[in-house]
């Protein structure tokens, strides 16, 4: 079986789509997979780090906004559509695939849309409970749409290609205990564990809150914190100064053994993107959830109110937030075993884990039909 996978972007749509060729892997051990992804992005460090080839190619979004910058830089992402489009249906001539899989981000668009109009049979999946531009836009052309919640805006296709899967994750994150997790780290099985990031494009709002209580935390150090700063790694390591290296802390750019150190963990900060919330739930932690404000349809704010309403996590709109107001909850949570012992139940009975074998499942159904 030969499969072309597109996504790119951000983590929340590149880990579904390396999800998802993982169970290919273990179904078919014999599957030729081919990422298409750009090069200046997440994918081009985390796509060969799972082990599949990559094909770059040049992805620009599209903007909403009416002024005439926007016009300007849509004007400029149509032509690198097309040119992308033009150069990716060579490859998929040469590679031939059986299936097309798309997880979302810009570089999604122009290869599933090529995919579509040269007769491949095409899936897509949806991380989020607003469908994003390029969902919208292949709506009508993929043969499915897997969702991971029930959408908040409709999709022009029947629904009967809309299928409600979940969103997919690592087996990796199923793989350890806390114990295990935790043996592997070298944390005895006392020590609270905080593990902290903004997501993988990182979040200056988190970053400065961490530094402000990493400052808290190290004159104690009674809790030990892992974060993930990203892009803003550099600033976070030059305010905390002498700070950064205290024995409690362990600060990186981005945190390749998340499902290692997240299994360790007692409480999770984060934002509330839909990954985020479905590796938390799957392993049942704790979590403060401070959404981003700055994405389509508030939809972070609604899936972070998801989480609190069924006492899985606490909320901190971004507006609220500080490093010691920050400090102050982790302590008290900290201290409240009990009160942690029904977050994490509250959270596993948010988690979906078979996703990405019900994606599989269903992809292969589409390839099975398109055959006969």
């Amino acid at each position: 079986m030969k499969i072309i996978v597109a996504c790119g972007g951000t983590s929340g749509h590149i880990n579904p789509a390396i999800a998802i060729a993982n169970e290919m892997k273990i179904r078919h051990p014999d599957a030729d997979i081919l990422f298409f992804g750009t090069e200046n992005n997440r994918e081009a460090d985390l796509v060969p780090r799972a082990g599949y080839k990559i094909h770059f190619v040049k992805a620009n979004g599209f903007t909403r906004a009416k002024t005439f910058k926007a016009v300007k830089h849509n004007v400029k992402a149509l032509f690198t559509f097309a040119s992308t489009s033009s150069k990716v249906k060579k490859v998929i001539r040469e590679f031939a695939p059986d299936v097309a899989i798309g997880t979302g981000g810009f570089v999604s668009a122009p290869v599933m849309y090529t995919a579509c109009k040269m007769g491949i049979p095409s899936v897509i999946h949806e991380q989020n409970a607003f469908a994003g531009v390029t969902t919208k836009m292949l709506a009508k052309r993929v043969n499915r749409i897997f969702l991971s919640f029930p959408l908040k805006n409709k999709l022009d296709c029947p629904e009967s290609r809309c299928i409600l899967t979940g969103n997919p994750i690592k087996r990796e994150f199923l793989a350890k205990t806390r114990e295990e997790a935790r043996r592997e780290l070298g944390i005895d099985d006392k020590t609270p564990v905080v593990l902290s990031c903004g997501g993988s494009l990182g979040a200056r709002e988190i970053n400065d809150a961490f530094c402000e209580m990493a400052k808290l935390s190290a004159k104690d150090g009674m809790i030990i914190h892992y974060h993930g700063a990203s892009s803003g790694y550099k600033s976070v390591m030059e305010n905390l100064g002498e700070t950064a290296s205290s024995p409690n802390l362990h600060i990186m750019e981005y945190i390749y053994n998340m499902p290692t150190v997240m299994a360790a963990a007692d409480i999770v900060i984060n934002r509330s993107g839909a990954m985020t919330l479905t590796e938390i739930a799957a392993l049942g932690k704790p979590s403060i959830l401070i959404p981003s404000p700055n994405v389509a349809e508030n939809h972070q704010y609604y899936n972070a109110k998801t989480y609190s309403d069924a006492g899985a996590a606490v909320l901190i709109e971004e507006k609220d937030l500080n490093g010691a107001k920050l400090y102050g909850l982790v302590k008290e949570l900290c201290g409240e075993r009990e009160r942690l012992k029904q977050m994490e139940k509250a959270a596993l009975s948010l988690a979906k884990t078979d996703a990405a074998a019900e994606i599989c499942r269903e992809t292969e159904k589409v390839i099975e039909d398109v055959r006969k």
